[in-house]
């Protein structure tokens, strides 16, 4: 056999019972569906409005103005009922004896403070109050009521206590052999107690000889009338008043009434049912309306984040981010914010793309051409030969130089730009710079160049936000072509102006000018048209890189032919080209 009476089959097989089994899958279906059905923003919208309202009802809670509202009215009843009884007491007392006689049917006729019978001149010492004449006054008017009262004489020793009458009910206290209360039951007591507790004091039941330990009874012992409100370790409140006992303006005792644990509790308790009701519809609105806001933010939220991840996996193949620019909120704009970013990855990388396409195909030509040279090398027959042979080497190197250094400022440029800070530059200085170093230089060609600034005076700076050294290669790179394309002699010329909110400089040179169908493939990658010139000796990256500079910089760049005089057939002429740049005005 096992311990406690069971049976020893019966204690084996209690570890293995299937008790927990349906406790732990519902606990695992419910963790589940709850991490299914909310995402963690779900949970907090709902969490915090839960928080809020939770947090308003347990204030209502405890600091109900109802509570104190009935405290005071149970107080104020109190009192009245108190002075009524203690008048009855002393008015009904006849002397008998060296006693007061109380006619209990003349009592219920009383109103307070009237009297009848006897004589007023009598000495306090001759109306000791009777405990058999004054238990059925109380008797006749505390049992319809659920109140306790207690009598006690001028020294403040327990003459009569409610309790102890036959017709009054009983409230004996629990045995010391009964069983402690339950954790449910002991649960509600200390919230009970901690929301009547607040600085009430506690209530002690004292002996019967300890009558002025209460502060009450000693004040109405001194003639004065007093109410206290306590609590007791059940955390049930406590409402006692204690008013003098008068006879001829003597006290003769003191009479003290209090409430009963459960009195005033069972009405606090039904209020506060009734708002923990009212608490559960707004607590069940309040998730309704959290639910349907998250599910107005978490479910785009995870759309949009769902597609980003698309948009890292298949990197290959084109996303669309779902959109939600119709909505006027911080959605739409995020919406709108990771379309724009995923069309600029996109556009960049079909960039690399082609970058890296057209690197391998610019590249490829000069090695092919090396390659054959080197070949064909140690075939030639003569001097002359070997000698054209290496001046091909020659020259493709120098070609491969060029692409891999043009190449190399293209595939950096972009990283250079977003790394350092845009500042105010001014265009007057960096213009005048760029303008004299082109006349000392020359690059080889006997060009001039002349500037003009049409501004609204000397002081006017021609101020952009941007990057000074990057500007100042565009201009040198379009001054650079201006002069290889112009004859000896002649020269090019910059003017910079202020368009609206723009800033405009225009480079004119008079050379041939631009064939149509090349005005706006000349700012392709690798693309060069240069008839004057032998071939490989442009990488063709000039204008690409500038268009990028100007791009990159919120502007535009752009060629166009100027216009000349008519000829003899009277078509018009071109008088040279013109490259036009127009840079956001700081």
């Amino acid at each position: 056999m096992a311990s406690d009476g069971v049976p020893e089959h019966v204690a084996e097989d209690k570890p293995a019972a299937q008790g927990w089994r349906p406790l732990n899958w519902l606990k695992r279906a419910g963790q589940f569906f709850f991490a299914l059905s909310f995402s963690s923003l779900t949970r907090r919208i709902v969490s915090l409005n839960l928080a809020g309202l939770v947090a308003l009802v347990a204030s209502i809670l405890y600091l109900s103005q109802f509570r104190a509202g009935l405290i005071d009215a149970r107080a104020q009843s109190l009192l009245v009922q108190a002075e009524i009884i203690a008048g009855a007491i002393a008015a009904s007392a006849t002397v008998q004896t060296n006693a007061i006689t109380i006619d209990p049917d003349r009592l219920l006729d009383l109103k307070p403070g009237e009297t009848y019978g006897g004589s007023d001149d009598y000495s306090p010492l001759d109306f000791p109050i009777n405990p058999e004449r004054v238990a059925p006054v109380l008797r006749t008017l505390i049992s319809p009521t659920k109140t306790r009262a207690r009598i006690y004489d001028p020294n403040g020793s327990l003459l009569v206590d409610s309790r102890s009458l036959d017709t009054v009910v009983r409230l004996p206290l629990p045995s010391l052999s009964a069983e402690k209360p339950g954790i449910v039951e002991r649960g509600m007591v200390a919230v009970r107690t901690w929301l009547n507790r607040g600085d009430l004091p506690l209530y002690r039941e004292l002996g019967p000889e300890n009558g002025n330990g209460y502060a009450e009874v000693a004040d109405a012992l001194h003639g004065e009338k007093r109410s206290m409100v306590r609590v007791n370790p059940r955390g049930e409140v406590i409402v006692s008043v204690a008013v003098p006992v008068l006879r001829s303006r003597a006290i003769h005792g003191a009479l003290m009434l209090s409430t009963q644990g459960d009195d005033i509790d069972q009405m606090v308790t039904a209020e506060r049912l009734a708002i923990l009701k009212v608490g559960g519809v707004a607590a069940a609105v309040m998730i309704m309306l959290s639910l349907l806001l998250a599910s107005t933010i978490a479910g785009p939220v995870r759309r949009l984040a769902d597609s980003a991840e698309r948009v890292r996996r298949r990197i290959k193949t084109r996303v669309e981010i779902p959109d939600f620019t119709r909505r006027r909120d911080e959605i739409g704009h995020l919406s709108g914010a990771l379309r724009d970013m995923t069309n600029a990855l996109y556009s960049r990388i079909e960039a690399i793309e082609m970058f890296a396409a057209d690197v391998a195909h610019e590249l490829k030509n000069p090695l092919t051409s090396l390659r054959s040279a080197v070949e064909t090398l140690p075939l030639a027959r003569n001097e002359n030969s070997r000698a054209r042979l290496l001046e091909v080497i020659e020259h493709d190197v120098k070609r491969l130089d060029r692409l891999i250094s043009d190449i190399s400022d293209a595939s950096r440029l972009d990283a250079e730009l977003q790394r350092q800070d845009a500042v105010p530059v001014d265009l007057r200085r960096l213009l005048g710079t760029l303008v004299s170093v082109a006349n000392e230089t020359k690059l080889g060609h006997d060009v001039a160049v002349e500037a003009r600034f049409e501004g609204r005076g000397p002081s006017d700076t021609f101020a952009v936000t941007g990057h000074d050294s990057r500007l100042g290669q565009v201009v040198s790179n379009l001054l650079s072509n201006a002069q290889s394309f112009s004859e000896a002699g002649n020269k090019v010329r910059l003017t910079c102006r202020r368009v609206r909110g723009e800033i405009e400089i225009v480079i004119d040179d008079d050379g041939p000018g631009i064939r149509d169908d090349a005005l706006e493939r000349i700012f392709e990658r690798f693309y060069t048209d240069r008839p004057h010139q032998g071939f490989g000796q442009n990488s063709g990256l000039g204008l690409s890189i500038s268009k990028q500079i100007v791009d990159a910089h919120g502007g535009r760049i752009w060629a166009e032919n100027r216009p000349g005089p008519m000829d003899a057939d009277g078509e018009p002429t071109v008088a040279g080209a013109r490259f036009v740049v127009r840079l956001p005005a700081l």
